[in-house]
């Protein structure tokens, strides 16, 4: 594929921040195509901006990213700047880091793409803009990597072009059998069993297979094995889906990602046995807050750790004005409690709604949560309370964030809370 860059040199006046306006930026984008730009564009952007988005298309598309417009503090982009990176943040290749030039397109080699922009306490620019678009991948092999097992699908007519039988793929344990339609063999491969080898390290943790393939019988000169290399990896907020053929010194890779199923559910009372069905959910004024958090995975070996927990009055927002309840797993509201869970992929908690349901009477809960393998020592999920404003790299774990609500004030609670105020 050839990548044509044009660039173009602004030329524009250095003007100090001075806003203090509200603002908010980065987040996940899901739809086949769209725009993502800096905080106020066209206008100059704020200071101290670190916005991070995750572009994500669907399973098998690929993201192309083109930036039409970038007009930032030059230089050797030290100060202010953007970065794309070819799947999660920091874990996955550095594409570009640039200050300035525009109509730099970039294509994802799965259907994951980071963006993330930076700005210092000094002078602003306009900033950027930039559009996105996805298309659809090679189609001869597939993987979906979903809560309980990997699917890897592969088209009968590949394996014809290339000389092996649908009738002769078998995984590491070959009594686990695929499904073989007209056009396509498909194995649902679980992630305990079959063969399937668990890893981790480095913020990642791997579920490995391999499908190996023979010669149909109709080619006598073909007597390479075909080697299918699936690999589910879970990275930082995302599965990430690896499958490779790989036959001598002929490979094809594909890669895709996902996101971890993990719910977070409000409840009646400390009991956990009747889950909260209503939305908005109406509360009193010093009512306790129940809520649990289950990862759903086949997995028993993962553990969930609450991170982060705020409160927000929008859920777009939460950054600028929130009402902390627990932070880098250091408690900040005094009412806030763990309860014993069944399991280790479950987590119970509660705490009192009255600190921050008074300052706004419809509010949203986000809370960041941590899987992690069991019993090692060295992740975030047995590291409790952190004060260090930056986290050490440690195996195997990851992190999804998750919200829910909105919570409201019932209304007699909310004119009484008015009265208060007003005298």
């Amino acid at each position: 594929m050839t990548k044509k860059l044009t660039c173009l040199l602004f030329v524009g006046a250095v003007v100090p921040a001075t806003t203090e306006e509200d603002y908010s930026c980065g987040g996940l984008l899901s739809a086949p195509s769209g725009t993502l730009e800096s905080p106020f564009y066209p206008r100059n952007y704020p200071n101290n901006a670190d916005c991070v988005w995750e572009i994500q298309v669907k399973n098998n598309f690929y993201v192309t990213l083109t930036f039409r417009d970038v007009q930032m503090e030059g230089g050797r982009c030290l100060s202010d700047y953007v970065e794309v990176y070819d799947g999660p943040l920091y874990t996955s290749p550095l594409l570009a880091k640039f200050c300035s030039g525009s109509f730099r397109t970039y294509k994802s080699s799965s259907n994951l793409m980071t963006v993330r922009f930076y700005s210092n306490s000094r002078y602003t620019y306009r900033g950027f803009q930039a559009d996105y678009y996805s298309s659809s991948a090679d189609q001869s092999t597939t993987l979906l990597c979903l809560p309980d097992y990997m699917r890897a699908v592969v088209s009968r007519y590949y394996l014809q072009s290339q000389g092996y039988s649908a009738w002769k793929l078998f995984l590491n344990d070959p009594d686990c059998k695929p499904n073989i339609t007209s056009q396509y063999v498909i194995f649902d491969i679980p992630y305990t069993r079959c063969g399937t080898v668990r890893e981790g390290n480095n913020n990642t943790i791997i579920y490995s297979n391999l499908i190996r393939g023979s010669s149909s019988g109709t080619v006598i000169t073909r007597t390479k094995t075909l080697h299918l290399h699936i690999h589910c990896k879970m990275l930082q907020n995302t599965w990430a889906q690896i499958m490779y053929v790989a036959e001598d010194n002929f490979e094809v890779n594909e890669t895709q990602y996902g996101r971890y199923d993990v719910n977070l559910t409000f409840y009646h009372s400390s009991s956990f046995s009747r889950p909260v069905y209503d939305s908005p959910y109406y509360v009193d004024i010093n009512q306790n807050l129940f809520l649990e958090a289950y990862l759903h995975s086949s997995d028993s070996n993962l553990v969930l750790f609450v991170d982060t927990c705020v409160a927000s009055p929008t859920p777009h927002n939460y950054t600028t004005v929130t009402y902390d309840i627990i932070r880098k797993g250091c408690v900040r509201d005094s009412t806030y409690a763990t309860y014993y869970s069944p399991y280790r992929h479950m987590v119970r908690f509660k705490f009192n709604a009255f600190q921050f349901i008074r300052q706004s009477p419809v509010v949203y809960l986000q809370c960041e949560l941590v899987v992690c393998r069991a019993y090692d020592y060295s992740s975030r999920c047995y590291q409790g309370c952190l004060t260090r404003s930056k986290r050490e790299a440690s195996s195997g774990q990851e992190s999804v964030t998750v919200v829910a609500g909105p919570i409201q004030l019932r209304e007699a609670d909310a004119e009484k809370q008015n009265a208060r105020d007003f005298n």
